[in-house]
């Protein structure tokens, strides 16, 4: 499979590992802003993110991958960009564990050693980090970022654009609002709303995020 990857920062670095570690998959664009035009270097196409359109136009089997950490960028860039969903990839690592019954979405990637369990949800342009747990019955929303070792119990909610901080705990059926944050470490043991920011243990809100 043929693949853009778009950004070139430390997140896409790790998926750049990933796509590697998996056979047949082979990286033939790194699309980032700090390029001011499309070439070939070598064999991989590198340019700006606007060549999109015009590196699908030339290589007609090309899927794409959103390779940035910040769930506000990978929406900017989705809406920006304005590509069919048949237009991006999702990708696994092998040594995930995903259940049969879980749903991915498109342009999602599921990191090393997550587990994604018994009919989980997981929309479009997502990233659960490496190690992360996501078990049962939960949801999670597009853009939303579940960040390395954090767990996700029986059916908790994080809605678009969540971000939940590395190592956090959200006991079952809590809620994350959108774009709402956990800090890393945190406990929660109570509904997060909507564009607020919760820290420690048990978790509390300290602000609203930007």
């Amino acid at each position: 499979m043929d693949l853009a990857l778009i950004g070139e920062g430390g997140h896409s670095k790790v998926i750049k590992d990933l796509i590697g570690s998996k056979q047949g998959y082979t990286v033939r664009a790194i699309l980032d802003d700090k390029y001011e035009q499309l070439q070939l270097v070598g064999d991989v196409y590198r340019g700006p993110i606007s060549s999109a359109h015009d590196l699908a136009d030339q290589i007609s089997s090309l899927k794409f991958v959103i390779g940035i950490g910040s769930n506000q960028i990978r929406k900017t860039i989705a809406d920006r960009l304005g590509l069919t969903s048949e237009s991006y990839v999702t990708l696994i690592h092998d040594s995930a564990i995903v259940s049969g019954s879980a749903s991915i979405g498109v342009g999602s990637v599921i990191m090393a050693y997550t587990i994604v369990n018994a009919d989980v949800i997981i929309g479009d342009h997502a990233i659960i980090n490496s190690g992360a747990i996501v078990e049962h019955d939960s949801y999670v929303g597009d853009y939303v970022h579940i960040a390395p070792k954090a767990l996700l119990t029986g059916a908790v909610v994080a809605h678009e654009g969540a971000m939940i901080g590395a190592g956090a705990t959200i006991i079952p059926g809590k809620r994350m609002g959108e774009w709402a944050t956990v800090g890393a470490g945190a406990t929660v043991i109570h509904d997060i709303p909507a564009y607020r920011t919760a820290v420690g243990t048990p978790a509390r809100m300290i602000a609203k995020s930007s």
